[in-house]
This record gives structure tokens, sequence and C-alpha cells, in this order.
């Protein structure tokens, strides 16, 4: 069991990515993020780049050429189903979600205020992971 001797928290979350660039361009230029430096295993050609958003958890983008799949947005899954980004209100979860909705990315649930009381959109990066924008 564990022995709580500090706050526990979450540090990192990681997505096996297929197109490293991309998927850093668009947490950083579209979410805000800030992308660490690139680690590369030459041994198991294995490249990784960390997300900060400010002092929340990190996202750590992995990427190795014989990992592939991509999550069926149209169909729930076991594992990682979401994570969400918090905007700080709910004029900028709404005008986020319309900017990237203009800039061609799907948006899989419009602005709302959920069962459980969140204001929040849900959007698909690039490759197709369900994103919460909440306030």
């Amino acid at each position: 069991m564990y022995k709580k001797e500090g706050e526990m928290k979450i540090d990192h979350i990681a997505l096996w990515v297929a197109d490293l660039e991309v998927m850093k361009d668009f947490y950083v230029i579209r979410l805000g993020g800030k992308a660490g430096g690139l680690y590369h295993n030459p041994a198991n050609r294995f490249t990784s780049c960390f997300i900060s958003f400010g002092e929340g958890c990190r996202l750590e983008l992995m990427h190795r050429p014989d990992i592939t799949g991509k999550p069926d947005s149209n169909k729930q899954h076991t594992g990682l189903a979401h994570f969400s980004v918090s905007v700080g209100s709910r004029e900028a979860v709404r005008r986020l979600t319309e900017q990237l909705r203009t800039d061609g990315y799907t948006v899989a649930s419009d602005p709302r205020t959920t069962g459980d009381g969140y204001y929040e959109s849900v959007i698909l990066d690039p490759e197709g992971n369900s994103v919460e924008i909440t306030e």
C-alpha cells in the first residue's frame, strides 16, 4: 500500500502516435502547449516528446514505426477514452472549439453542460484521439 509522503498526482499521459511532428504541432499551436526536446533511441527506433500545459499533467507523444493502429472514434473501447484540457472559461471553450472547427478539425461534441456539471466540447486530434475542452 502507498504510504503518503506528499501529494500524489498524475505526472503525464502518453500516446502512441503515427506522426510525431503533426501531433506535436497540434498540441503546441492549437492547444497552447510547450514542447520539450525530442528524445530518440536509435536502437529501438523510439522517439518521444513531452508537451507541458502550465502546471498540469504533461502529455508524452511517442513514436515507433512498428506500432500502428488508430482509435475508432465511432466505437467505445477499453483503455484511454479521452483526456481533458481546461481553458478557463465557457467563452474560451466556445472560441477554441469554433476555431478548431474552422481549421478543419472534427468537433465530436459541441459545447454543452454535461449531466455532471462540466461545460465542455470534445474534439478529435489529428490522429482521432478524443480531447475534452473544459472551462
